[in-house]
């Protein structure tokens, strides 16, 4: 009878099952609504409002890249490690992400690019909140950064560089249509800027920096220079060329740290003969804190 009433393990797979569905469900649907707006005849993402600050369509692919990375962190939340970080400490807020990310896109398909940036908004917020919960836990093995670390740096990077082109593009002048103003270089010029500085936070936030962040931010940058030509704007195209440049410093500063923290670990291990637990603990391979 006693056993009757045994409480179940603590990392079973049936713990808070209903939550774990909703991250699958969630990134699944979210995954393919994405995917189809990237490869879809509409050309979403090509067929969009055309401004100032809109970066090539092929940027746009780094959304797969992050919807399977978080796929990945939904199988490993079925782990026990997983269970602690993904359901103890994320909870709801991924499924929370997911929903405000479907209505982003559902806003972005349908042209409406004020509800887009306001929902745009309140992913960046999810994802910063997060972002530090991933931040803030120990690195055990390397599932914890393929799965959490590598996708959320990933996304946090990626969603600060949307909401700003999300805003040009609920207002921001038409480049198709309208020249280029004083205001329009200055707007472009500003944003350039918060963007370095980001990727130059995001370089420095530890001993090894966030490489994947640094790449996100990187990534947008050089889309903006490639699709905004001289014939269409040429200070916007040079401008972006000197902020990728830039953003190239940043991520050889986050590569160069990453280096030095592995060296030094495996240093560590064979002057002690053993990896122990400690040595995993303090290490953030991708996107440290």
């Amino acid at each position: 009878m006693a056993s009757f009433f045994r409480r179940p393990p603590s990392n079973s797979w049936s713990d808070h099952l209903l939550l774990k569905l909703a991250n699958i469900a969630g990134a699944l649907f979210v995954m393919g609504a994405n995917g189809y707006t990237v490869i879809s005849p509409l050309d979403v993402y090509y067929t969009g409002r055309e401004t100032y600050f809109t970066p090539a369509p092929w940027a746009y692919f780094l959304w797969p890249v992050i919807h399977l990375l978080v796929l990945g962190t939904c199988t490993y939340q079925f782990s026990g490690r997983g269970k602690e970080l993904i359901i103890d400490i994320i909870g709801w807020n991924l499924p929370l992400l997911d929903f405000m990310n479907a209505m982003y896109i559902y806003s972005w398909t349908n042209q409406e690019y004020k509800y887009a940036l306001i929902f745009m908004i309140f992913t960046g917020s999810v994802v910063s909140k997060i972002y530090r919960l991933v931040k803030a836990s120990t690195v055990r093995n390397i599932c914890d950064e393929l799965f959490l670390h590598l996708p959320f740096s990933l996304y946090h990077g990626w969603t600060t560089c949307l909401i700003f082109s999300t805003a040009f593009a609920a207002f921001g002048v038409n480049a198709e249509t309208e020249p280029e103003e004083f205001w329009t270089k200055v707007f472009v010029l500003v944003s350039l800027f918060i963007l370095q500085t980001l990727a130059s936070a995001y370089a420095y936030a530890s001993t090894e920096g966030d490489l994947p962040a640094c790449l996100a931010v990187s990534w947008f940058i050089w889309a903006i220079f490639v699709h905004q030509t001289p014939e269409k704007s040429p200070f916007v195209h040079w401008c972006a060329l000197g902020a990728a440049i830039l953003s190239l410093c940043w991520l050889m500063r986050s590569a160069i740290g990453l280096e030095l923290k592995i060296r030094t670990r495996n240093a560590n291990n064979v002057r002690f003969g053993f990896s122990g637990p400690n040595d995993h603990e303090g290490s953030r391979l991708l996107g440290g804190h």
